[in-house]
């Protein structure tokens, strides 16, 4: 990231890029597809936290999408719960079952705890497609309510729900920077670099990671329920494993362990998947060597190849200063001398 000094008026100046977008586009279907773009890069940050931050690979995660999307599918449609109400309990419910999911996954460790989470994420599918009385099965639930306005706000046109997301995303990235930088955060990070040396410290192993699951699952519900009340429309197929494979990339792409890593990867691969719907078919074809080329090259992702390059450009910096300073030093000594 930029120094200090220029990431406020830098994040200043992309904020206000975000608000002034929907009158410089002037087109719904551009704010349609940037606003699902946002509500992929929520679930996607919580994603990045439990993958970038923990070191831990969840292939669950659009599984408890799914859950919070169709809580309040289910809460609106079927028993009339207002959009709000049914939003809150969409986050606290996949948070909720991901402390067990949690509990039971994070007791193993690397390629075990993603296998285990993958069945995890099956399980989900299959209850949502094959309980029929609640979740409607694979018919899926159609003309979910859009969210409800807030004294004189109203929710019912692009604009207006483009702004919402919009909020939702802004508050979720301060939400993620203040855990990230906190004690909490470094502790989460400490985990990721080493478990047995985070335990030496007095790091409770098992308690810190199945915290970072947890809130990454709490994300993940909140996504899921902006998503059920922007596209009204919600099927079995979303908690599907290859949806946490979008979000993988939209990582890998933006950066993993960054902030705003999975914004900047769930912007551009939106907006790319968009462009090439005649090519729908062939997505993985074409984003399959993509990514191998972004891991060899740019393994750190944009946004960390930005970072690194800044550090070294610092470094060489600091380190010409010091060499001036010594042909100075000695240019000096020798008129001494002399």
């Amino acid at each position: 990231m930029p120094s200090t000094a220029l990431q406020k008026p830098l994040l200043a100046l992309l904020l206000v890029a975000a608000i002034a977008f929907p009158v410089i586009a002037a087109n719904d279907y551009y704010i349609y597809v940037m606003s699902l773009a946002y509500i992929m890069a929520i679930a996607a940050v919580g994603l990045n936290l439990i993958l970038g931050y923990t070191g831990q690979l969840n292939l669950a995660h659009a599984g408890f999408m799914a859950i919070g999307a169709y809580t309040v599918g289910i809460l609106t449609v079927d028993y009339g719960v207002p959009y709000w109400i049914a939003f809150v309990i969409a986050g606290f419910l996949s948070a909720f079952i991901g402390v067990f999911a949690g509990l039971l996954s994070l007791r193993l460790k690397g390629h075990f705890f993603s296998i285990f989470t993958l069945c995890v994420g099956f399980i989900i599918y299959l209850i949502i497609e094959k309980w029929d009385a609640l979740t409607h099965g694979t018919v899926g639930i159609i003309d979910i309510p859009a969210p409800t306005g807030i004294g004189p706000l109203r929710f019912d046109h692009t604009w207006s729900q483009y702004y919402l997301v919009l909020f939702f995303l802004v508050a979720s990235l301060w939400l993620m920077s203040r855990i990230v930088h906190s004690l909490l955060g470094r502790a989460f990070v400490a985990i990721r670099n080493s478990e047995d040396l985070a335990e030496t410290l007095g790091i409770s192993l098992m308690r810190t990671k199945v915290l970072a699951f947890v809130l990454s699952t709490f994300y993940a519900g909140m996504a899921g329920a902006l998503y059920a009340g922007f596209v009204r429309f919600i099927g079995p197929g979303m908690a599907l494993e290859s949806h946490t494979f979008d979000m993988i990339a939209f990582i890998l792409v933006g950066g993993i362990g960054t902030l705003f890593g999975p914004l900047l990867g769930a912007i551009l691969l939106t907006w790319l998947t968009q462009s090439l719907q005649f090519l729908q078919d062939y997505r993985m074809i074409i984003f399959g060597p993509l990514l191998i080329l972004l891991v060899m090259y740019f393994p750190q992702g944009l946004i960390g190849y930005y970072r690194e390059r800044q550090i070294k450009r610092a470094a060489a910096s600091v380190q010409d200063r010091r060499l001036q300073r010594a042909v100075l030093g000695s240019g000096q000594e020798a008129r001494t001398n002399a």
